[in-house]
């Protein structure tokens, strides 16, 4: 089965070809960042509008670089949700009028569960890591999401814990901005934090001096807000000062997520964790839960850690394999628990 699928939650625009029998056959992203840049985050109307000019010249240029033709394609799956309302109905509705005409089944998909299902798609013939035995535990961490979550199956999730408040992504953006780096804020705090100094400024590990899983960083944003603004009392906030306070922020940030990976994976009696999710894609994260010791982790290749179609089309093929369809009504939502999903079998056309 060839399934072409369509990302268009946020500010990337992503389209993918990923054969059930051939894995990946191609992908392709188009990012929004210049656009949004000078606004210092994602505009939602400018993101519609460019996802609408941006869908079918790289349906094409997708196609062709691929060497397939629209009349190969057995299915078209989309993101229905959670992300930018109107975002999605661009994408959503340009998917489902595609299959309509294709006369090709089509699906709706839930955006996290593509990000949980991407590190176990074949991006070739050939699996880059053997596939983690049932039950596993995924790490969902992105600019919307902080999650981990027992996964029995397709569709068989169990929430373990989640941020209460700000995820880490999210927390990422706000200290970039304090930071004055500008957007993305991601990836510039992980850049400035390379030449920071590790043990210079000890900042809190939330929530882990108590039991459970579930996560806060509302209260590390405040420390790193206070902390800029002693510095900047004191005249010392300099370019190494500034790298310290980027570097002691994602210390904190990863020792974090490393400590509640590991009792999640006590509590579900698993050494196999999935790392998926945009934030996925920091460095010093990956390294981290790479070199546990009690930890096997299974990563999706860093191109496919943002949004992409890769990861739309992957999880749509499998739902497709199980029986799953849309039906003709376009239903797209902003808020969408990955926990009401359930396996396709349960799934009424």
């Amino acid at each position: 089965m060839l399934v072409l699928g369509i990302e268009t939650s946020c500010d990337e625009t992503g389209l993918a070809l990923y054969d059930s029998d051939d894995g990946l056959i191609g992908n392709i992203i188009y990012s929004q960042v210049p656009l949004h840049a000078q606004y210092g985050g994602v505009v939602p109307e400018l993101a519609s509008r460019d996802h609408i000019r941006k869908l079918t010249p790289l349906t094409e240029r997708l196609l062709r670089d691929s060497h397939r033709s629209l009349d190969e394609i057995d299915a078209v799956a989309y993101t229905a949700g959670p992300g930018l309302l109107g975002a999605v109905m661009v994408g959503a509705t340009y998917g489902r009028t595609l299959a309509l005409a294709l006369g090709v089944p089509a699906l709706a998909v839930h955006h996290m569960e593509a990000h949980l299902l991407v590190p176990l798609m074949r991006t070739g013939q050939s699996f880059d890591r053997p596939a983690p035995p049932l039950p596993f535990v995924a790490l969902l961490v992105s600019g919307g999401h902080t999650q981990l979550v027992r996964v029995a199956g397709l569709g068989r999730y169990e929430l373990l814990g989640e941020s209460v408040d700000d995820a880490a992504g999210e927390a990422f953006d706000k200290v970039a901005k304090m930071l004055d780096l500008g957007y993305p804020g991601g990836p510039a705090v992980a850049k400035l934090a390379e030449a920071g100094e590790p043990d210079r400024f000890r900042l809190p590990r939330p929530m882990t001096d108590r039991p459970g899983l579930d996560f806060s960083f509302s209260g590390l944003k405040t420390a790193v807000r206070t902390l800029i603004a002693q510095c900047r009392t004191d005249g010392r906030l300099d370019a190494q000062t500034r790298a310290d306070i980027a570097r002691g922020f994602e210390e904190a940030v990863v020792d974090t997520i490393c400590i509640k990976c590991r009792r999640a994976l006590k509590a579900a009696g698993t050494e196999h964790l999935v790392l998926a999710g945009g934030v996925s894609a920091n460095a010093r994260l990956r390294a981290r839960l790479d070199a546990e010791p009690t930890m096997t982790i299974h990563m999706a290749p860093h191109a496919l850690c943002t949004d992409n179609g890769a990861m739309i089309a992957y999880a749509g093929c499998q739902r497709l394999l199980g029986g799953e369809r849309a039906d003709l009504t376009i239903e797209t939502r902003a808020r969408w628990p990955m926990m009401e999903l359930r396996p396709p079998a349960q799934v009424t056309a």
